[in-house]
């Protein structure tokens, strides 16, 4: 038996520019930034300057003046992340994608057919290079947490075991930030009463951590320091939620406006729920301001729905209501996210035992939509704008 741990987490470095550098070889080795009103991705070169994604792309020249700014090639991403997931997908048949371009590999079960797991990672690794053309990290390890934690701190392109004998040896000096769970909130929290190590968190004990942040976060946190992290790689599973935003840059929105924008997003949204043939209960607004402070406002309908026509007015409701919020901050950044999915059928019913199937206007305008293309129709009050982006996802 190996001393090593079965599952590997494999992450893309940099992926949108890596792929940009990929592909022009004039960019190689150079500071690439992709996006120019906000930093969609940027190469290790810009990120050495400072350069981190959804900055304000002025303020990412400022920081990097010899950046090489490039518009972002969804379809060449999505394209690349397909490649990829053939790679894991001909290593290991326990694949769990996280996004288009990382995943979470058990291998097991493939000691005597294909060699102890880091000798699958660096072949993992080499593949990927050879017919895809890109850099990759992979962490090695007994749990999901610490492999994720693993390819972490071994990027870029870097290939790191963390063997069952030093797992607490090499977790327990790493930063707090480093759990799952610890946003800028709670990392502040622990800072304020001088916790900056993983190693602290584990010597604290459970109770003190629920004291400080709750009962649900402290006993994740207390948990995941020791190392302690059940959950097997889940094939196939199916997205808890759907979400979709868009960067506004600096300028003053108006409320019809922001109207239009979420419209818009709503739209995209509600046919993705149809298209995977689910339905959902919740509506989550969220939005980012002036001085990068974010806000979340969420509603949850009585009855699950993939209707635009009813999720629509939720989401404006929503926004409505923060209004005041934003003329007093500005706003830099509007997303919207339908949660509490279900499948649409079979449907547990509701008084009254209304027609619980899409309305006939949805599905006559995505029937439209999946044969000429998204932009084939659209809402008049959405003529003449820019879109945005649609970030290429992995299939639900």
């Amino acid at each position: 038996m190996y001393a090593e741990g079965p599952i590997l987490h494999a992450d893309l470095d940099s992926f949108y520019a890596s792929v940009e550098q990929r592909d022009d070889p004039t960019l190689r080795s150079r500071p690439v930034i992709v996006g120019g009103g906000v930093v969609l991705a940027a190469s290790y070169e810009a990120k050495a300057c400072g350069v981190r994604t959804a900055m304000g792309g002025r303020q990412a020249l400022r920081l990097c003046p010899g950046a090489i700014v490039v518009p972002p090639r969804m379809k060449a991403y999505s394209e690349a992340s397909k490649a990829v997931f053939k790679v894991f997908e001909q290593t290991t048949p326990l694949v769990e994608g996280l996004s288009i371009d990382e995943a979470f590999l058990d291998v097991g079960g493939l000691a005597k057919i294909a060699g102890s797991p880091s000798t699958i990672a660096a072949r993992l690794r080499a593949q990927v290079a050879r017919e895809v053309g890109l850099p990759i990290t992979v962490g090695v390890a007994r749990t999901k947490f610490l492999a994720k934690v693993a390819s972490r701190v071994a990027k870029p392109d870097g290939l790191l075991v963390v063997p069952h004998d030093g797992e607490l040896e090499f977790l327990h000096p790493l930063p707090v930030g480093h759990l799952w769970g610890v946003g800028k909130v709670t990392e502040e929290k622990l800072r304020e009463r001088g916790i900056t190590t993983v190693r602290q968190v584990a010597e604290l004990g459970e109770s003190y951590l629920v004291s400080v942040l709750g009962r649900g976060v402290g006993r994740h946190l207390f948990a995941l320091a020791h190392n302690r992290d059940p959950r097997p790689v889940q094939v196939g599973r199916r997205r808890r939620s759907m979400g979709a935003q868009r960067a506004l840059g600096s300028r003053p929105r108006q409320p019809a406006e922001l109207d239009d924008i979420l419209t818009g997003l709503i739209d995209k949204l509600a046919r993705r729920l149809r298209g995977a043939n689910r339905v959902c209960r919740t509506v989550t607004l969220r939005l980012r301001f002036h001085d990068f402070t974010r806000a979340t406002r969420s509603h949850t309908m009585p009855a699950p729905t993939a209707g635009t026509a009813m999720i629509l007015p939720v989401a404006r409701l929503l926004l409505a209501a923060a209004l005041p919020m934003i003329a007093e901050r500005g706003i830099t950044l509007i997303g919207a996210s339908l949660s509490n999915l279900d499948n649409a059928e079979p449907l547990q019913l509701v008084l009254p035992f209304d027609d619980m199937s899409p309305p006939v206007l949805d599905t006559t305008l995505d029937a439209v939509r999946d044969k000429f293309g998204g932009a084939s129709i659209t809402r008049a009050g959405l003529l003449g704008q820019d879109p945005g982006i649609e970030m290429p996802m992995l299939p639900d």
